[in-house]
């Protein structure tokens, strides 16, 4: 199994529930070889572990002696509400801490009304949904939030977005613990339900690379919807900048479009020429009902010539800004996501891609389209919710309270 992870003496139960929950070791034996613990140290960390409930213990395969124990993180003992919160609507659910949708809820919601407000109605879905489920309020372990625009990660705050009027460094985590408790009315033993927010296309690129491509050394994810922007996983981590930046491809300037204003106030955004928001000004123009991406998403899986044509033009566009993605990277896989990421789309990226990119940065690059669809956003919101809550660090201060 490898030499010892670090000083045995400085081996805790949370050190050990993430050795059991990345799959590194999964029986006594397997802890004790990477740790360098004695069999009595394991022992008494599997019990603290045990008696809070997070492990479930299997009889293993046998080779002709006594099968070994399997130990394996319980993902029942706890669920997750997650929102995915888009311009017009949102999605909710309540998970199971492997990611399982035990139910769920989508409604229009305009994200032009402030936090407040919306904040307000996403948490007034909640007790139903609780119900639907089949768990109790005090079984939800944290709420993961999933915006449109950066997210200060340190401070869980949305930073200047382009599409989320009003809500620039709102103090959204405190704000939705408040109204989960008037909502709700429960809390954890060791206080408020704890939230977490984060990008979109991050969560989203989080949950599709854990699901689909977990070897993947570098994974982008693109989304392109109302807005345009990129979640990046490098070494299994999401790759957010200093302050949350990272990905925000839609205000990088096109050379030649200094006429498009876009919703940031700039000119030439490729969000103001490419995204569902620019291209459902275009087809208005031309007579048809669109306003957001999901509009021209709508039309898309209708067919309409003028949205298919528009939808590759625009995937040449954002194929421009790719190249360089591409060059930089070097990703494994390049996923497109959201509203326009269908074949005419696809098809206007790979042309530009394979054209001005260097055949060495595409020779072992696959660009796919997302395998989790509507419920990215949901599962990638969990999975952040779950790394933090059973971190070492944060595992051990949740078993010492």
């Amino acid at each position: 199994m490898g030499e010892p992870m670090t000083t045995p003496s400085q081996v805790s139960a949370g050190d050990l529930l993430h050795l059991i929950r990345s799959g590194r070791a999964n029986t006594r034996a397997d802890l004790q070889s990477v740790t360098g613990l004695s069999r009595s140290t394991v022992g008494q960390r599997l019990d603290v572990l045990n008696r809070a409930g997070w492990l479930r213990h299997t009889t293993g395969s046998s080779t002709g002696g006594r099968p070994s124990e399997r130990i394996v993180f319980d993902p029942t003992h706890a669920s997750v509400i997650a929102v995915d919160l888009e311009t017009r609507h949102a999605r909710v659910a309540v998970l199971d801490l492997a990611g399982t949708i035990l139910a769920e809820h989508t409604a229009p919601l305009d994200i032009n009304d402030g936090p407040d407000r919306v904040l307000d109605q996403l948490a007034g879905w909640f007790p139903e949904l609780i119900t639907a489920a089949g768990v109790a309020a005090t079984h939800i372990a944290g709420i993961g939030l999933s915006v449109p625009g950066p997210v200060d990660w340190e401070t869980g705050r949305v930073v200047e977005p382009p599409i989320m009027p009003g809500w620039d460094q709102q103090p959204i985590r405190e704000r939705l613990q408040e109204a989960y408790a008037a909502s709700v009315g429960a809390c954890m033993d060791d206080g408020p339900v704890p939230v977490f927010v984060d990008n979109d296309a991050n969560l989203m690129a989080l949950a599709e690379h854990q699901a689909n491509h977990g070897d993947c050394a570098a994974f982008v994810l693109v989304k392109v919807s109302t807005g345009i922007g990129a979640g990046v996983v490098v070494g299994n981590s999401v790759y957010r900048g200093i302050d949350g930046g990272a990905g925000d491809i839609g205000h990088i300037r096109l050379h030649d479009r200094p006429d498009a204003l876009c919703m940031c106030g700039s000119h030439g955004c490729l969000a103001a020429v490419a995204s569902g928001r620019a291209l459902a000004k275009e087809l208005s123009a031309l007579g048809m009902e669109a306003t957001s991406g999901s509009d021209v998403g709508r039309l898309l899986a209708e067919g309409h010539p003028d949205a298919l044509r528009l939808a590759r033009d625009a995937g040449r566009r954002v194929g421009e800004v790719l190249v360089t993605v591409v060059s930089l990277l070097n990703p494994g896989v390049l996923m497109l996501a959201g509203d326009l990421a269908g074949v005419p789309f696809m098809t206007g990226v790979r042309e530009l891609l394979y054209q001005r990119a260097m055949p060495r940065s595409t020779a072992h690059l696959q660009i796919v389209t997302s395998r989790l669809g509507d419920h990215a956003g949901l599962i990638g919101a969990c999975s952040m919710v779950v790394d933090l809550l059973y971190s070492p660090a944060r595992a051990d201060s949740r078993l010492r309270a």
